[in-house]
């Protein structure tokens, strides 16, 4: 990942990671001094509360709206901390640069949306102010790299992404489940931009917060986003995933951080076994899709479905039992069962084209 000076500010450019912390929500005034106070004497430099909240369902605590962009002044001038909040539209846009917030976000519900995120780049362009693009809720990669470009497009360069997990159907450990190779894929795309992590959004649980934090740290993230509060289990709104800030203070203080370029012997070696290993998975998936090719002409042959539903049932049911056995993850040996049958699939019905 990259140093994110050129997004940040001056006075918090050195460090990795780099860190942005505070409330959920704008309650009171009171909250967010309280809270603010107690996260700078931590060291925190970036103080984060939404104002506007986009809830999932109606009649949920929105937010106290632009009269919470005061409280924020207060927190800036009291503490010295910048302050971040999340904007949705083109007047929270303008609100936020009249009230001198350093920092604005774009949440994963407006990120999904194209013409919201234009609406914000549009109100932004003009002004240097650095914006942070959360992940849309799926895991759809191109929507998220357009959000990034349409601000671009406008002119603002001081931009990062931040990764906050991606919605399911299925019952997870998380609130909202990591899918990793979807941020690593956006930083092998994207090198040149800096990649924040939201613990908070993904974990959903306030002890799930340190271990996903020391994730990101070890995938080479550069910063992190956490939510904290003076009195999480009172917070109007996510009290299960805030911390602390002393709790705050105890998660830095266990993370370790890694060197992110380490070159040496060994590690060449290692690399080339991984290459190795590529080139007979390459070999073995080519092998595989040939046979399946050739199930697929017999099956023409002789008038049978190309899906055959019991025997795929069998076949999913089978192999996550011996990925047990081999210390691997049934979900992900599924996962990739699905994949390549459904290329299978889609090979055979495309030979089955006139």
């Amino acid at each position: 990942m990259n140093d994110p000076e050129s997004l940040f500010f001056p006075e918090t450019a050195a460090r990795r990671p780099l860190l942005i912390a505070g409330p959920c929500s704008a309650e009171t005034e009171e909250q967010l001094l309280t809270t603010a106070r107690a996260l700078a004497a931590v060291g925190v430099g970036i103080f984060r509360a939404g104002v506007w909240k986009p809830r999932t369902k109606p009649g949920g605590f929105e937010g106290v709206g632009a009269r919470g962009l005061a409280w924020l002044a207060r927190v800036k001038a009291q503490t010295g901390m910048r302050t971040a909040t999340e904007v949705a539209t083109a007047s929270h846009v303008r609100a936020a640069l009249r009230a001198g917030i350093d920092l604005l976000w774009i949440g994963a519900r407006t990120s999904a949306n194209p013409f919201a995120v234009q609406e914000i780049a549009d109100a932004l362009a003009g002004t240097d102010t650095p914006v942070l693009v959360k992940n849309p809720l799926s895991p759809d990669l191109e929507l998220w790299i357009g959000a990034i470009e349409r601000l671009r497009n406008a002119g603002l360069r001081r931009i990062a992404a931040v990764h906050r997990g991606f919605t399911t159907c299925e019952a997870t450990l998380y609130r909202n489940a990591p899918q990793w190779s979807v941020p690593i894929e956006l930083h092998r795309r994207m090198p040149e931009l800096p990649l924040l992590c939201d613990p908070s959004h993904i974990g959903g649980q306030r002890e799930l917060v340190a271990p996903l934090c020391q994730q990101a740290m070890d995938l080479g993230f550069d910063g992190l986003m956490i939510e904290a509060h003076c009195r999480p289990a009172e917070a109007w709104s996510d009290s299960a995933q805030q911390l602390t800030p002393e709790a705050l203070e105890g998660v830095l203080r266990g993370l370790t951080i890694r060197d992110r370029n380490p070159e040496n012997e060994h590690l060449a070696q290692l690399r080339a076994e991984i290459d190795r290993a590529d080139d007979e998975l390459l070999a073995l998936l080519a092998r595989r899709m040939e046979i399946a090719r050739r199930i697929g002409r017999f099956k023409r042959l002789h008038a049978m479905p190309v899906l055959q539903p019991a025997r795929y049932d069998e076949l999913l049911a089978r192999r996550a039992s011996e990925a047990v056995r081999l210390r691997m993850d049934p979900a992900f040996i599924r996962t990739l069962l699905r994949a390549v049958h459904g290329e299978s699939v889609r090979q055979q019905l495309e030979e089955d084209r006139p």
